[in-house]
């Protein structure tokens, strides 16, 4: 295909040179007249393992060149992909002024050009920039409209440094938020001969995606870096905990505790990461990103007892709240937690959890809800019709296969507050409302 990479900085250079090694004719666009000058001549503007000669054969061969004139570029393109910078402000926001004025040149160019264009970003942005800034400074400029007169959609790139090439050709995931699916087909035809899992997704998701990536590799090098400092103050190796930890391929590197859905709670987790706090604080070793964990976990279950309370009902029903489907145990089940507030600020409450029984509880579960939490035994029933009778609101607490069925029973005027994702509906249609999507 005939493509115009804009922004020759790491990623578009990376992007211009491989789609060029490909046999795809690339021009890359950049007001840097330097930029420009030293991909004419062959050479890399970025410091980058294996670009560098793959942007030399490619400028030899005539699959690639730049330029500085955006309205050349895009008359002798069928695709545009966008990598210009998105540097942090000073109060961290996003400074967008690279993508508004390159959108402004695209959308002028387009202007000019007939025929179906494609624009794709693969500038890293927040949610909502799509369709708050690159759709109309676009539409602005061009005078046309997006899905009918061109294309537009969001392709955020996995590239790390170092290794962005092996990155490019053997990508962990390709990604393609869109609206239609022309401008997702087309971009799938550079990717032909890749092996990788696809997703074509909203635009807002995929937008989304890229941060979490990003943020979540950011916790595992400030998780295991903690876990090294409190290693040390007490004379371990905090290298060696680390490999055996990801040695667990089962819970620890996989998808497990990675979906959205209500606070942790039991016998372990809150015990654990409490001792293990107290355990730096006593070493003077700071730990803050294990500090926030229980703090985090609090502020999901405000955000539960709000989603619930904001419905504007005063009969609440509870299906499922021991700590985690399949268990009888409620020590520090969050679950909990939200009863016992509805129960003080007033609300007449129905629960049920066909685990959690009174007539075969023994040991310390039992003790636990006769002594702990005995006004929650009295609110006890048998059967989740009974829970379905009463409530105006039913609220979803674990993750229990007997709930999924009762779903569909929702009468007129009930609404569903689901914390554990067990409903398949989006989140505000019709009466049922998810805490995280």
């Amino acid at each position: 295909m005939n493509i115009s990479v804009f922004g020759m900085g790491y990623v578009g250079a990376v992007s211009a040179g491989c789609l060029a090694h490909d046999g795809h004719s690339v021009i890359g666009v950049d007001p840097n007249r330097t930029k420009v000058d030293l991909l004419n001549e062959g050479r890399s503007p970025i410091i980058e393992g294996e670009i560098g000669t793959m942007i030399e054969k490619s400028v030899s061969s005539g699959r690639l060149r730049a330029t500085s004139d955006v309205q050349e570029a895009v008359s002798q393109t069928e695709l545009c992909v966008i990598c210009v910078g998105t540097p942090s402000q000073i109060n961290g926001n996003l400074d967008l002024t690279y993508v508004r004025r390159v959108c402004e040149e695209i959308g002028a160019a387009l202007r000019e050009r007939s025929g179906y264009y494609i624009v794709a970003v693969r500038s890293t942005m927040l949610p909502g920039t799509m369709r708050d800034v690159v759709i109309p400074f676009l539409e602005r400029s061009s005078g046309k409209i997006t899905g009918q007169d061109f294309g537009v959609c969001i392709h955020p790139e996995f590239l790390r440094e170092g290794t962005a090439v092996a990155d490019f050709y053997q990508p962990p995931k390709i990604v393609i938020g869109e609206d239609g699916t022309r401008c997702g087909d087309l971009i799938m035809r550079l990717y032909e001969n890749l092996h990788a899992p696809v997703v074509r997704t909203a635009i807002e998701v995929a937008e989304m995606v890229k941060y979490a990536d990003n943020a979540w590799h950011a916790v595992k090098v400030g998780f295991a870096n903690e876990i090294g400092a409190l290693s040390k103050a007490v004379g371990i190796d905090g290298q060696k905990v680390m490999q055996i930890l990801c040695q667990d391929l089962k819970l620890n590197l996989s998808a497990h505790y990675l979906s959205p859905g209500f606070a942790f709670g039991g016998s372990c987790l809150p015990k654990d990461v409490r001792a293990l706090s107290y355990r730096a604080r006593s070493l003077d070793v700071k730990v803050p990103l294990l500090d926030a964990v229980l703090p985090s976990n609090e502020v999901q279950i405000e955000r539960g007892l709000r989603l619930i309370t904001s419905q504007g009902h005063k009969k609440i029903g509870v299906l499922g709240f021991s700590f985690k489907v399949g268990t009888d145990d409620l020590r520090e089940s969050p679950m909990v937690e939200v009863i016992e507030r509805l129960l003080g600020k007033g609300y007449e409450l129905k629960v049920y959890d066909r685990n959690v029984d009174l007539a075969k509880l023994m040991g310390a579960n039992r003790d636990y809800i006769l002594n702990h939490i005995p006004h929650i035994a009295r609110l006890m029933v048998r059967s989740v019709d009974e829970v379905l009778t009463h409530a105006e609101t039913v609220v979803i607490g674990n993750r229990d296969r007997e709930f999924q069925p009762f779903l569909d029973r929702i009468r007129p005027g009930q609404v569903v507050v689901d914390l554990v994702g067990i409903g398949s509906s989006r989140s505000g249609e019709g009466s049922y409302h998810g805490i995280g999507w």
